[in-house]
Formats: structure tokens, C-alpha cells, sequence
């Protein structure tokens, strides 16, 4: 079998993993469980290897792109896992977004990052664009949906599912956005909106948020 063919059978099986692992969607909303592709990995297991060695994984993470032109902007830590925002140091948009296993260090990509994101994707474009609501992110070019409009969809998602919570201002990434949420002025949890689509993806994974570490990238 060519080397081609199997990164093709490999592609279908990551998507087909991806897919069985959508709980459902209504009016444009996903809500993903993360159960089939993340299995026990980020459990938050005994163990906690803590904040500033997550930050120092992220810090690595961040410095393996060539050109140095990475820097890690925040490392937070829910009570599944530790979450970590790279930006560029240049233009000061996000870069991507990835989860440390709090038992382990292991890595990987957030599902919005993997899936959404135009220039640090799981594949050029943006792996499934078209599937998870992408909207040909095969282009790369500029979204359509405004920081201002991204917020507001957060809201509005999250005045019918999370009732009391506020959307803080949104990150931009490639693609997609990332938006905080508060209640009565702590954070409490996260959501991603698409950048073509205006989908919103709330971030079931994390779990409950315990602290941030602000590194200012």
C-alpha cells in the first residue's frame, strides 16, 4: 500500500473517530462529549503535575515551531486537565490551543484547534472543515464573522444553555474564535465560534476551573 493511500485510510479513521464522537447538534450548536477520541486520557487522574510544569510543556510546545516566532499567552488549569493559548509574537493572534494531561504532561491539540483552525490545523485548511461547519476553510482566507458578532453568538448560546454567564472578549485565532465565560465575575468556562459559520462549540472537556496563569505573550 502507498505511502499515500495510508495517510488517506488514516485520515477517514481520525475522522470517523471525530464524528462518532459529536453528541449532537441543534441550530448550529455542537456539543461534543470528547468520549471516543479522548477515551480516559484527560481524566484528571491522582497525580497533578502542576501549573508551572504545565507552563514549561506549553513553553516547549511553543519553541518546537521554527523561527521562534511562538510564545505561550496563558496556562490555565481546569480539574481535567491544563489548557494553554500559543500566540504569535508578531501579529499577536493565537496560533493554536492545546491540552496537557494533568497526570502524564501528554499533549494534543483542543478539538477547535484540530479542527477549525485555517494555518495550525491537523491539515492544511483546516482538517473537515465543511463537516464540523467549516464553511471552505480550504481558503484561508479572512472570516467572515467579526469579533463583535462572535461574542454576541457566545451569548446568545450561552443565555439558552448556560443561564447567568457572560461572554468575555473573544480570542482570535485562524479561523475560529475562543471565548471565556463568567459567572457573577469568575471564570467558569470556555466556548469556540467558528470564524465562517458563526457554530459555537462549548468546551465540555475541562472540567471545573481552578486558576490561570497569565504569561503576556
Amino acid at each position: 500500500m502507498s505511502q499515500r493511500r495510508l495517510l488517506i485510510v488514516g485520515i477517514a479513521a481520525i475522522a470517523a473517530s471525530l464524528l462518532l464522537g459529536v453528541a449532537g447538534t441543534t441550530n448550529g450548536v455542537t456539543g461534543w462529549s470528547m468520549g471516543g477520541i479522548m477515551g480516559g486520557l484527560f481524566n484528571g487522574g491522582n497525580q497533578n503535575i502542576g501549573i508551572e510544569r504545565a507552563v514549561t510543556i506549553a513553553q516547549g510546545v511553543a519553541g518546537s515551531y521554527s523561527g521562534g516566532g511562538l510564545a505561550v499567552d496563558e496556562v490555565m488549569e481546569f480539574s481535567n486537565n491544563f489548557y494553554a493559548s500559543i500566540r504569535e509574537k508578531s501579529t499577536g493572534v493565537g496560533a493554536f490551543e492545546i491540552l496537557i494531561d494533568k497526570s502524564t504532561g501528554n499533549v494534543m491539540k483542543e478539538p477547535p484547534s484540530m479542527m477549525w483552525n485555517t494555518r495550525y490545523g491537523m491539515m492544511p485548511g483546516g482538517m473537515m472543515g465543511g463537516i464540523m461547519g467549516g464553511a471552505d476553510l480550504g481558503t484561508g482566507g479572512p472570516t467572515t464573522v467579526s469579533s463583535q458578532q462572535a461574542q454576541d453568538m457566545a451569548q446568545a448560546w450561552l443565555d439558552a444553555n448556560q443561564p447567568g454567564t457572560k461572554a468575555r472578549t473573544p480570542d482570535p485565532f485562524y479561523g475560529y474564535y475562543t471565548v471565556d465565560f463568567e459567572r457573577a465575575g469568575s471564570l467558569v468556562g470556555m466556548v469556540s465560534v467558528n470564524g465562517y459559520s458563526g457554530q459555537v462549540w462549548y468546551h465540555t472537556w475541562h472540567g471545573s476551573f481552578i486558576q490561570t496563569k497569565d504569561l503576556g505573550a
